[in-house]
């Protein structure tokens, strides 16, 4: 097969100039020599057949110079201009668009050299950016669906309000539901600003020291109403203490925790918010805290992947939220350098943990 040439590779893969200088070299060498050994000879310090050995010799030298610069430019050409070839085009159609190209190693008794080392990364950036093309589709695919359907619901019952025969009960809940829609959308609207923020590391943190304690409670008093009408039993286990840490992007973590929380537990059921502070071998002080409900909880397999923008792991609640809140929990809780984890069992609930150095971090 015919090898595909880059028009911008202006010098030559094999170079006579460079095998020519070899090879001058080389000869320079052995005439000096031969130079030498011919005064030597005419000076009656060599015999006749020791000058004609060393005439042998020398062309001898000669031929195996021509050999290794030969050898030396298919060697030159297998293990360096080849692989870079190789990577080249692969990087082009990286360039065109086409996340799917790998390039197979080298080597194929499982050793591997600077080339090698070179593809793996290669490839492994080409998986990443597989990954994030993916995500950008999914993620394009998604806020569509999710402003076009409460966009169709406003368009949808505002057409019915226009009816003249529309009376005043229907017009309450026709506008009731318009109110709904616009809500849900500027939440959407909301969340993927915030998450942009985030990604983009646009949101300027200002720590400082406040009452995590308080904020808790505060933000679980906003769901008081949510809670009471779907008759949720609501616990909590809350020590005192301070932290030094972004008092607005924290509020973000807890109002969508408990929003979630909320949202997925049935009728009857119970959240129960718990702060404690615990101490490592260092000293160091941190605060944990957790939101534990008893809702619909989530699978083994879905649970790697609920910090992924728009992701809901029960189809049955696909009405509920648009799957940006554990992302912003996870983005902001990345930005502050703390940690959370999930443990949840299907149909018993689940449990959200939030692990955050208590003294003043650099996050910023």
């Amino acid at each position: 097969m015919k090898k595909e040439k880059d028009i911008r590779i202006t010098e030559r893969y094999t170079s006579f100039k460079e095998y020519a200088i070899l090879l001058l070299i080389l000869a320079g060498f052995n005439g000096f020599h031969m130079w030498i050994y011919q005064a030597m000879y005419r000076s009656g310090l060599l015999h006749e057949n020791t000058m004609t050995v060393i005439n042998i010799l020398g062309l001898y030298v000669m031929v195996m110079a021509a050999i290794a610069a030969a050898v030396v430019g298919l060697i030159r050409y297998r293990f360096f201009i080849d692989p870079m070839r190789k990577l080249s085009k692969a990087g082009r159609e990286i360039a065109k668009g086409d996340f799917s190209i790998r390039i197979p190693s080298l080597r194929k008794d499982g050793k591997k050299s600077f080339v090698d080392v070179l593809y793996d990364d290669f490839n492994t950036m080409a998986e990443e950016l597989s990954s994030i093309e993916t995500l950008k589709n999914d993620f394009i695919a998604n806020v569509s669906h999710e402003i076009k359907t409460p966009l169709s619901v406003i368009q949808t019952y505002t057409v019915a309000l226009q009816n003249e025969n529309v009376n005043a009960e229907e017009q309450k809940e026709y506008t009731q539901t318009i109110l709904e829609a616009t809500q849900k959308l500027s939440v959407l609207v909301t969340n993927i600003l915030k998450l942009s923020k985030l990604e983009n590391q646009e949101i300027t943190s200002e720590a400082k020291y406040f009452d995590i304690s308080e904020q808790l409670r505060r933000c679980a008093l906003m769901f008081a109403d949510q809670m009471e009408r779907k008759n949720i039993q609501f616990e909590e286990d809350i020590e005192e203490a301070k932290i030094c840490y972004d008092e607005n992007l924290l509020e973000i973590v807890w109002n969508n925790l408990l929003s979630n929380a909320v949202k997925f537990t049935d009728h009857g059921g119970s959240i129960f918010l718990k702060l404690k502070v615990s101490t490592n071998n260092n000293k160091q002080e941190f605060v944990n805290i957790s939101v534990t409900d008893t809702g619909c909880g989530i699978e083994k397999t879905a649970q790697k992947r609920i910090f992924d923008k728009f992701f809901q792991s029960d189809a049955s609640h696909n009405g509920i939220g648009n799957g940006l809140g554990l992302t912003l929990v996870k983005k902001t809780i990345d930005l502050l350098g703390g940690t959370i984890t999930v443990e949840s069992v299907p149909k018993q609930g689940s449990t959200f943990t939030i692990t955050l150095q208590k003294d003043c971090a650099d996050y910023t």
